[in-house]
Parts: C-alpha cells; sequence; structure tokens
C-alpha cells in the first residue's frame, strides 16, 4: 500500500499510487482518510511522506470527528504538522461543515425541528464548549436571523432572559427559538436545561414573544423540547423556586 513506503517521497511513487493523481482518476470516494489528508498536507517530514503524517494525525486523535475537534495547538503539536498545516486542515473541515449545513437563511420558514438539527448539526456537533443559540422568527415563523447569546465551558452556559430577549425586542422578533450542543454528544436535557428553558419561556411570555422550541445538539441525534411538549413551565416540571419537581 502506499502508506507503507516509508520515507520515500510520494514523488516517487507510481502515479497510479499518488492520492492527487489517484483522486483526479478514481475519485475522492476512492482514497482513504490518510491520502486525503496528504493531499492537504501536500508535504511530509523528513524521513516520512504526507501519507505517513496523515496516518500519524488519525492515530494521535482517533479519527476525523478527532481531527475536527482538536485544537490548533494539539494539532501542531504533531511532528510533521505546523501552523500553515494546520490551518489548511482545519480550513478545509469547516468548509465541509458548511457544505453539510442544510441552507437557513432569511425568510426561511421553519417547519420543523429536524430542519433545524439538519442545519446546525454539522457545526456543533464537534465542539468541546456549549454555545447557547437563538433564531429569531417573524409572525409567520421565517427566520429573520440568528445570534449566538453565550458560549461556555463543557458544563451549561450561564445564560440571562435579559441577554436573549434584549436581542428579540430590539429586532422585533414574534417568536424565538433556542439551540445548544452538548460536548458529551449526549443530548439528553439536563436539570439546569429544563430549569433554563422554563425561565425563558416565561419571560418569553410577560414580553410577549413566543418560545416555539428549545433544540438540544448531539452527537447524531438532538432533542426537541416542543416535540416532547415540554414548553410550559408545568411541562418542564418546574417549581415555583425554579426547582424540578
Amino acid at each position: 500500500m502506499a502508506g507503507n513506503k516509508g520515507g520515500q517521497g510520494i514523488s516517487h511513487w507510481p502515479e497510479t499510487e499518488r492520492p492527487r493523481e489517484r483522486l483526479l482518476t478514481e475519485g475522492p470516494h476512492a482514497l482513504t482518510n490518510a491520502q486525503l489528508l496528504a493531499i492537504l498536507l501536500r508535504v511530509g517530514r523528513q524521513g516520512s511522506s504526507a501519507v505517513q503524517v496523515g496516518m500519524d494525525i488519525l492515530n494521535r486523535l482517533g479519527d476525523i470527528a478527532g481531527l475536527a475537534r482538536c485544537g490548533i495547538e494539539e494539532l501542531c503539536a504533531i511532528p510533521g504538522v505546523g501552523e500553515a498545516k494546520a490551518a489548511q486542515l482545519k480550513a478545509a473541515l469547516e468548509l465541509g461543515k458548511r457544505a453539510l449545513a442544510a441552507p437557513l437563511t432569511k425568510g426561511t420558514k421553519v417547519t420543523s425541528s429536524r430542519d433545524l438539527f439538519t442545519h446546525y448539526h454539522p457545526t456543533l456537533r464537534d465542539l468541546r464548549h456549549e454555545i447557547f443559540k437563538v433564531v429569531l422568527l417573524d409572525a409567520k415563523h421565517a427566520i429573520m436571523r440568528d445570534a449566538t447569546v453565550s458560549e461556555g465551558s463543557l458544563t451549561l452556559s450561564i445564560v440571562h432572559p435579559r441577554e436573549v430577549f434584549t436581542l428579540a425586542v430590539r429586532e422585533s422578533a414574534a417568536a424565538v427559538i433556542f439551540l445548544h450542543n452538548h460536548p458529551s454528544g449526549d443530548p439528553t436535557p439536563s436539570q439546569e436545561d429544563r430549569i433554563l428553558t422554563a425561565r425563558l419561556v416565561s419571560a418569553g411570555e410577560v414580553l410577549g414573544i413566543r418560545v416555539l422550541d428549545h433544540l438540544v445538539v448531539g452527537d447524531g441525534r438532538y432533542v426537541s423540547f416542543a416535540d416532547q411538549g415540554w414548553l410550559t413551565n408545568h411541562d418542564v416540571g418546574v417549581g415555583a423556586k425554579g426547582e424540578l419537581e
């Protein structure tokens, strides 16, 4: 196999085995992950080909998902990967995420929680910290814009109703949808998620801005508060002191 040629440079390989030439003649589906990475890396390091460096990246990080989750410093620590190559890899991954995200532009009408999940999942699933987003909707439930309200660590971001609804009031939104990710990959809402949602629903009722949904996005799956019927204080199960009943 091409990846076993040790320190021999790719330029010395038979053309039929070179990753770039194989991609052009057979298509990208014919290449291994290491070979695809080699095309982005372009060159390897002393004594190792670009394919070998690609294999080292995958061995160190586990798989492509691990590459997507890792930081620049962690990637640069792999021999043969400097800042320039790390930037190239991250740029390619980001383009892939954006290509997978379904169009969700201004004026698009939200018809289901699946629509939102399909759009946001590629960009949220590999994050190591939680991001809380709000989608602003007009009276016909068409999208006006979205915004990131808060970014946190591996635990729930602290989100205040005033931060969320200040934007909604300023933009004259008639309704909102909330989304946040769980870096663990498990979208099961936590106690904090449910308490926060109840508080946001209550704030929206006071302001006359309806909360249509709160999606918790995990790895390949999600939980929709609207689909579960959890969008009132009673349904969420929150008592007068903001605790789950």
